[in-house]
């Protein structure tokens, strides 16, 4: 009889063993792996979330909120953050929560997460505590959440860079299993080695779907040897009275050795083919890139057996930095060319180029660049299946002279000549939804200029609105602080989500108010972080409240508009706010545009695509039908 359709209570129930999830299902099935892991060994510990939303793992506050009550059953806190450093700041908070005496506890696991601008708003905060440590019995896993593609951000990104300058190690799972076993091992790695642990998020394992191995014993992990690691006395972990320079000398010249010597023990990092007696050819990799190499190797038909026939080794890093040297010396012996393949600026292959510089017998080393110093893996965008085939075979089908392979290379490079290259007959441009409020509220008078925010309404800049230019999240108006001393023009208008105006927003509304600059905040007040599945609003906060922080910061006007001026009925603005119906937007505008100094215009309209939704739940009355002439 056919086992039943999974169900969602099934993907968080421990007794289920393998189970159908996505990569944000599986942070939630992590805590709680976790969880019963430490109840297994006697802990009594809590967990701790919070985080920042943001593509690739925007949908993890859904994630958590499907589970239910078992996740507080567990002792798990998910607390959603306002922005993504204070947020960091919390989760150093909870690895003290033991120190002083005062702990419910015996340690508290956290998971924190941020997409990459998060990461980089999140610098001092993430420095600071990786610094501070982390507790005996608790342990942080930091994900970081990147769009190599920027698919849905205002810049690519990598965050290994940051997370590097942080001194943070990064473990970079492949797919949805690696999820679930690498944040087990990097709970343990993080409590052991008293770090902070980065795990790469990109949509490739966090949007993705699998049937994975989920019994929190499925891994084993093992502590190094005292020949491996001598851990001095007092541990690496967090502590009190600790100086800034013992943090930095206990990080350099102890922490990262530990961290090393985990993953040796542990043998994260794996040879997947040993290349037969004799290998002469190595490829490295790590996370989204190896199953890329793996389907790289099939299109040149050359799966384990045929690999060995050929010397071709396949080496496949779990910890992309700090690298661990002793398992790649022993993987790079007797090499003549390693290949290193891994997505957007090189991090790997510069670690493999400084373990094996001054030695006598040492490969070629190829990644960003080929033998003659020429461009090979780009470091912009992503990399593709076919351009990752089409080096490894070139160099294969010239060092082994092997006929097969040389005639699959060229079939691969007519087919790569003979791909479509024209752009798409019916490409569509992204629009606003229909019933979008932004399809109004973005609109200027004529003459104006506004600039564009970080959100759907980013969108206003490629439509017929007068809307050009951007800045970082919560920095919206303050270019303009730069540029009006400079410029003929005395007004603007700036749009700023209301996710945006909780985030980090209004702090820019007080600069602007302190450089004494004329601008027009228009405050997008949609009810949801649309963009990111339509999650409510962080904290809760109104219109009135915001009109109220707006003009404690010193504006000199603020003005309300709605669709529904009826809604109003029952809420009290502060005073002198006008509320105003939408038909009325352009006058509003014009006037406000007249008003010297900081002005906010409040437009108050729910998401379409969240009415929708809520429609949908049941918990928004349908609209009723009308016909329009």
């Amino acid at each position: 009889m056919p086992k039943n359709k999974p169900t969602l209570s099934e993907k968080f129930d421990l007794a289920e063993t393998h189970v159908l999830l996505t990569g944000t299902q599986a942070i939630v099935r992590l805590a709680l792996m976790q969880k019963a892991r430490d109840q297994e060994n006697g802990l009594n510990t809590a967990g701790y979330v919070t985080g920042y939303r943001g593509s690739p793992i925007a949908t993890i506050e859904q994630a958590f909120a499907a589970a239910g009550p078992i996740v507080p059953a567990n002792d798990i806190v998910f607390q959603p953050s306002i922005n993504e450093d204070l947020a960091a700041t919390a989760i150093w908070g909870s690895q003290q929560a033991e120190l002083r005496g005062e702990g419910l506890f015996d340690g508290v696991f956290s998971i924190w997460y941020g997409k990459g601008p998060g990461v980089d708003r999140s610098g001092d905060a993430l420095r600071h505590a990786n610094h501070a440590g982390t507790s005996a019995n608790g342990g942080v896993i930091a994900l970081m959440g990147d769009d190599h593609t920027c698919e849905s951000s205002t810049s690519a990104h990598q965050s290994e860079f940051a997370f590097v300058d942080a001194m943070i190690p990064i473990l970079a799972p492949a797919n949805v299993q690696e999820i679930l076993d690498f944040g087990l091992f990097g709970f343990a790695l993080s409590r052991y080695a008293g770090v902070w642990v980065g795990l790469k998020c990109v949509k490739d394992n966090a949007e993705s779907t699998a049937c994975v191995d989920g019994r929190p014993n499925r891994v084993v992990i093992r502590h190094p040897a005292p020949t491996e690691f001598d851990m001095p006395p007092d541990g690496l972990n967090i502590r009190l009275g600790d100086s800034p320079l013992a943090k930095e000398a206990r990080l350099h010249e102890l922490k990262l050795d530990a961290v090393r010597a985990f993953v040796r023990t542990n043998g994260l990092d794996r040879i997947i083919f040993e290349g037969g007696p004799a290998p002469r050819i190595g490829i490295v990799t790590a996370g989204k890139s190896y199953p890329e190499v793996r389907q790289a190797l099939h299109d040149l038909d050359i799966d384990e057996t045929r690999a060995e026939e050929l010397g071709v080794a396949l080496y496949k890093v779990a910890m992309t930095w700090p690298l661990e040297p002793k398992a790649m010396l022993r993987f790079a012996a007797d090499l003549d060319l390693i290949i290193v393949v891994e997505e957007k600026r090189a991090l790997i292959e510069p670690q493999i180029k400084e373990l094996l510089y001054g030695r006598d017998a040492r490969p070629v080393i190829i990644g960003k660049r080929d033998e003659d110093g020429a461009p090979l893996f780009k470091s912009s965008g992503a990399l593709e299946t076919l351009q990752i085939a089409l080096a490894i075979g070139e160099r294969l089908s010239e060092r082994t002279g092997d006929r097969q392979i040389w005639n699959r290379v060229a079939e691969l490079h007519r087919f790569a000549t003979n791909r479509a290259t024209e752009p798409e007959a019916f490409e569509r441009t992204a629009y606003f939804c229909a019933g979008c409020p932004h399809n109004t509220s973005t609109q200027v008078p004529d003459g104006a200029r506004a600039y564009a925010g970080i959100g759907c309404h980013y969108m206003a800049q490629w439509m017929d609105r007068a809307t050009d230019g951007f800045t970082q999240m919560g920095a919206e108006g303050a270019n303009w602080i730069g540029e009006a001393p400079f410029s003929a023009r005395d007004h603007v208008f700036q749009n700023i989500g209301d996710g945006t105006f909780v985030h980090s927003g209004s702090l820019a509304i007080r600069a602007a108010v302190v450089s004494g600059t004329n601008i027009t905040f228009k405050v997008l007040y949609n009810d949801a972080v649309a963009m990111t599945g339509g999650q409510p609003l962080e904290g809760g906060m109104t219109v009135s409240q915001m009109a109220a922080l707006a003009l404690a910061e010193g504006v000199a006007r603020v003005d309300v508009v709605t669709d529904d001026p009826a809604r109003y009925r029952s809420i009290n603005l502060p005073p002198g706010v006008e509320l105003l119906q939408r038909s009325k937007l352009d006058a509003t505008q014009r006037a406000l545009a007249e008003t010297r100094g900081v002005s906010v215009l409040i437009y108050d309209q729910t998401c379409a695509a969240e009415k929708r939704r809520r429609r949908k739940r049941g918990t928004l009355p349908a609209k009723a039908a009308g016909i329009a002439a």
